[in-house]
């Protein structure tokens, strides 16, 4: 045992010296110091397995569901209808259990799954290639900026602040690896501002990201907002809401090289946030530079049709300085989740959804900015999602319709101080018009109410 041990601190000494440093401490120096652990976990004593679910009981039921309030939350994250037949494939074990298609002989199953969602992917989009997904919708963004570094070499991105903020944060926290810098581009009237786009681009832009629709809900006029990123080599990454593509204009159709997005609304769940999927489709000329992996389809020996995985180049399968990708996993079961629910809506239908969305959101857009102090942010046209202005405390408001079984919304205060009036409202499918006549009572007192206490407050 003492030679095992002198062995190993011996190798822990090389390898120290190998990398230039004196103490496993050091490795460390860059950690403040008021972050690192000092002494023992805080934890409590074991308790018998019955004291510990009873005590997980009793953390689960503070939590509320979409089963037990009316929810028009969104910002990202939807209560969109989950068909039953989703589960029942998922649960199969052939597609429960595996993990990477290593050999594909033996994952001809997966592999079609694969390369099915990416056509279906294509298909959304309009535009040639797709992988077969990563993690989510802002990972997806930030794969793009090391795609258009890759591309053109430049290193100077513009983001439109009505791109999601958590994808933003996302692109600011990856440029510090990517060695790019992220600037951000103004709205106006709830859109991306052209003029300070113009103004902003330079022949040193490598990309400019866009959101369809954005953040606030609005619907951007994408074709000219490309045009101006193409004059000058830029590329443009537009994250787009997949539900979205079945009543606006694909991101393929408006000069968009690189179509992203979040796929928790296709067949996935709430689940506390996760998980869900990220889709990455581009043009062809930038194939080789997309992360992950991409299935294709061939031929065995025999003629008969067949799959592979075609691409990979996450680090793991190729060097590391040649990967684009360091994700090390695949949501490939929530992405068949994802084709499933296409499949399920078909053609027709994700057309039919779309315009339901549309008009039950026009319909709560107006009774709600006809309330007494409320109003719209903006006036753009919208499809699911858009952002109302109270003249009450947004988050007293809040807490007065959850007492009701009401969540009425986003409060867009979180992620910008400039809109502490501001509030998010999103439709899905799961709320009737009666739903939202329940939310326009609830909200109206609310404000009311809100009002009330701050007039006596004065």
């Amino acid at each position: 045992m003492s030679r095992y041990t002198s062995a190993t601190e011996d190798d822990r000494r090389a390898m120290l010296e190998e990398i230039g440093v004196a103490s496993i401490e050091e490795l460390f120096a860059d950690i403040p110091r008021e972050l690192l652990l000092r002494g023992g976990l805080d934890l409590p004593q074991g308790r018998p397995e019955q004291e510990v679910y009873e005590h997980l009981r009793e953390l689960a039921e503070r939590n509320v569901s979409t089963e037990r309030e009316i929810s028009f939350l969104g910002a990202g994250m939807y209560d969109h209808y989950v068909p039953a037949l989703i589960d029942s494939i998922l649960q199969r074990s052939e597609f429960l259990t595996p993990y990477t298609p290593y050999q594909p002989e033996v994952s001809q199953g997966g592999l079609q799954v694969m390369f099915e969602y990416q056509t279906a992917i294509c298909e959304l989009t309009a535009l040639p290639v797709s992988n077969a997904s990563v993690y989510e919708g802002p990972s997806a963004v930030g794969a793009a900026a090391y795609l258009a570094k890759l591309a053109n070499g430049r290193t100077r991105m513009l983001a439109s602040r009505g791109v999601h903020p958590h994808s933003r944060e996302t692109l600011q926290t990856l440029s510090t690896g990517y060695g790019t810098t992220v600037e951000d581009v103004a709205l106006r009237d709830g859109a991306t501002d052209l003029d300070a786009l113009a103004a902003a681009l330079a022949d040193d832009v490598g990309a400019v990201f866009l959101q369809q629709p954005n953040f606030l809900g609005a619907v951007e006029d994408v074709a000219a907002l490309a045009a101006a990123a193409h004059d000058h080599g830029a590329l443009v990454v537009c994250a787009c809401d997949p539900l979205s593509l079945g009543v606006l204009a694909p991101p393929g159709a408006c000069g968009v090289d690189v179509a992203v997005g979040e796929g928790q609304t296709l067949g996935n769940r709430l689940d506390f946030g996760g998980p869900s999927f990220g889709f990455f489709a581009a043009s062809e000329e930038h194939l080789r530079q997309m992360p992950g992996r991409i299935a294709g389809e061939t031929v065995d020996a025999d003629g008969r049709r067949g799959f592979v995985l075609t691409l990979q180049t996450r680090e793991q399968h190729i060097r590391r300085e040649r990967a684009t990708s360091n994700i090390c996993t695949s949501q490939a079961l929530n992405a068949l989740a994802g084709v499933i629910y296409l499949a399920w809506l078909g053609r027709r239908g994700i057309v039919e959804l779309g315009e339901l969305l549309i008009q039950r959101t026009a319909y709560a857009r107006d009774a709600l900015a006809a309330l007494p102090g409320v109003s719209t942010l903006h006036d753009r046209p919208v499809v699911r999602e858009f952002a109302i202005r109270l003249g009450a405390p947004v988050h007293g408001v809040i807490e007065r319709c959850a007492r009701e079984g009401v969540n009425p919304g986003y409060a867009l205060a979180r992620d910008d101080p400039e809109l502490a009036d501001g509030l998010l409202v999103a439709i899905t499918e799961q709320r009737s018009r009666a739903d939202i006549d329940r939310l326009v009572d609830v909200l109206g007192a609310a404000v009311a109410a809100e009002r009330d206490v701050v007039e006596v407050r004065a």
